[in-house]
């Protein structure tokens, strides 16, 4: 295990009707103007906003707000919301929703007190301050309320990109697992995706003895298993929805990927997807995800082989470890085909003819390559495409 420091000092506020605590919990973290920073009209058509605007009022919060946030947020909207907090002299952000719309307040937050472009955050820059940040979410799945991180799509180019910084952690979350209960059943199995790729991603490291992180890991993955059929056969299974909802923050506080080195070579893959067909970040992530390991099983065969064995139930076979670990691949692909998940490229209406740009937009290290736990060559990204037709 190697060395580390973890700091998450979030307020999970977790439960049903948590959101009226919202004006409270935003004077408690010290705010006394919020911009409330939502995406389509889902939240006021189920009375979500309207709850949480009567506790802002109650509590004596002033707010302006901000609709609007699509899937694969934009830039365009983040240069409005910062212009529109600093007019309006915002000392806070609320984001009521789900990843997209954390990450756009995240990316707002950063913005207000810089007095360059928002966008150098996203290109190598670390910021130096934020506004502070309170989420609402309603979807399981990017971990956003939790973590310090977010990604943003630029409109010129198409580029998507991440940043992060632990000023970005958000000062409380609010989780109701009933706000989940309405979500499609796509929605739902994209979420659970991206929360099963985000343990991954640190699941897959060539660091060793992390017996604690990996079954940590293992414990995430196999709540997945458990609860995804059970939510998407009944939507309305709070208990299972308080489950998935947990997992997804358990999965990006980064408690999981603690001494280990990380892989997030998929999502840096995907994001070049999702960027160019403005795809869903998880039906992405179900595509390219087992294509990748798929293509790496064959050259570092030993955590394939653990994750089939203690995840998937595959019989150990000492002789033969890529054998298994291909067989846990197989059984992870046909568990996110029975929960509703796109499993090749054209089932999300790429074209072939449009790798070469994707390749050409990623993010390479100065040896040409992207390091994890297996490093990849362009070569290798073009194989993973490959597979991910193909399969």
């Amino acid at each position: 295990m190697l060395d580390f420091q973890f700091y998450s000092p979030t307020e999970f506020v977790f439960g049903r009707g948590a959101e009226a605590q919202v004006g409270t919990l935003i004077r408690k973290h010290g705010g006394s103007k919020v911009l409330l920073h939502y995406g389509g009209g889902s939240a006021e058509r189920s009375g979500l906003l309207g709850r949480v605007r009567q506790s802002l009022v109650a509590a004596g919060v002033a707010f302006v707000e901000l609709g609007g946030v699509k899937p694969n947020p934009r830039d365009t909207l983040v240069y409005e919301g910062i212009g529109l907090c600093r007019h309006e002299q915002v000392d806070f952000l609320l984001p009521v929703g789900g990843g997209s719309v954390i990450d756009s307040a995240k990316a707002i937050a950063m913005g207000v007190p810089y007095e360059g472009d928002f966008w150098d955050f996203y290109s190598g820059k670390s910021p130096s301050a934020a506004l502070p940040v309170g989420t609402v979410l309603t979807i399981a799945a990017a971990g956003s309320e939790g973590s310090g991180d977010t990604v943003i799509t630029k409109e010129d180019g198409l580029l998507k990109r991440g940043a992060g910084s632990d000023l970005l952690r958000p000062r409380f979350s609010i989780l109701d697992p009933e706000l989940t209960c309405t979500l499609p059943p796509y929605q739902t199995a994209c979420g659970i995706t991206d929360i099963m790729a985000h343990v991954f991603e640190r699941y897959f490291t060539p660091t060793t003895e992390v017996e604690i992180t990996d079954r940590l890991c293992e414990a995430v993955l196999l709540t997945m298993l458990k609860e995804a059929p059970r939510v998407i056969a009944d939507p309305g299974n709070v208990d299972a929805r308080a489950n998935i909802l947990w997992a997804g923050t358990v999965a990006h506080t980064n408690l999981c990927g603690v001494g280990r080195a990380q892989d997030w070579n998929s999502h840096g893959i995907e994001h070049e997807l999702s960027a160019k067909y403005d795809c869903a970040h998880g039906a992405g992530l179900a595509v390219i995800m087992p294509a990748w390991m798929t293509h790496c099983c064959g050259r570092a065969p030993a955590r394939f082989a653990q994750m089939a064995e203690r995840v998937f139930g595959v019989t150990p076979d000492p002789h033969d470890p890529a054998a298994v670990g291909r067989e846990g691949i197989r059984r992870f692909r046909a568990f996110l085909a029975r929960i509703g998940m796109p499993t090749t490229l054209a089932e999300l209406g790429a074209d072939p003819k449009d790798v070469p740009e994707m390749i050409a937009k990623l993010g390479l290290g100065e040896d040409g390559h992207m390091d994890g736990y297996v490093p990849l060559s362009p070569a290798d990204v073009a194989d993973i495409f490959r597979i991910a037709g193909e399969a």
